[in-house]
């Protein structure tokens, strides 16, 4: 049960959204745009939006650009998360994190298990952590896990999540 006022509750998050892709754009985009429907449903609002390569560089450069920005509160990456060669989101932005958020990944591997995938959900390494004040969610590429995991873990944490990573400044 969170402590969170009403007024708290109803504050709209800045979420900065990024597609780690070789192959999309912002027109075939599925799981990037299914994050930015989902947050601006629940009253969020999307404070940036890009796509970038598998490269660390332009990873890199994208959350370096993020980080510490007082206009995003969040940052929801999607793509990148597999086994595959290719798949370097995990290793580019967990050093990044402050404090990791372990629980994220093994829920969300949990429900991927029990509710889309079977065991397949072995080969994600979803994550999440702390970078300083803000939280950096990164997500397989599949729409389908990207809509469970803004349904069941995201969206029903956020503003306690960003509440307990700002209440000191109160």
């Amino acid at each position: 049960m969170s402590n969170l006022t009403e007024k708290e509750k109803r504050k709209s998050i800045a979420i900065a959204v990024l597609t780690v892709s070789d192959t999309r754009d912002k027109d075939t985009d599925k799981s990037g745009g299914t994050i930015i429907r989902m947050a601006e449903e629940a009253g969020h609002h999307i404070a940036d939006y890009r796509i970038c390569s598998d490269e660390r560089e332009q990873i890199t450069q994208t959350v370096d650009h993020w980080t510490g920005n007082l206009a995003v509160e969040a940052i929801i990456i999607t793509g990148g998360s597999g086994i595959g060669y290719r798949d370097i989101t995990i290793e580019t932005v967990t050093p990044y994190f402050t404090k990791k958020i372990d629980g994220f990944g093994e829920l969300f591997r949990f429900l991927s298990y029990t509710e889309d995938v079977g065991s397949k959900a072995l080969l994600s390494r979803a994550a999440a952590g702390s970078i300083d004040e803000q939280v950096l969610f990164a997500l397989p590429g599949s729409s389908k896990a990207v809509e469970l995991a803004m349904e069941k873990l995201i969206l029903p944490e956020l503003h306690h999540i960003v509440h307990e990573l700002t209440k000191h400044r109160k």
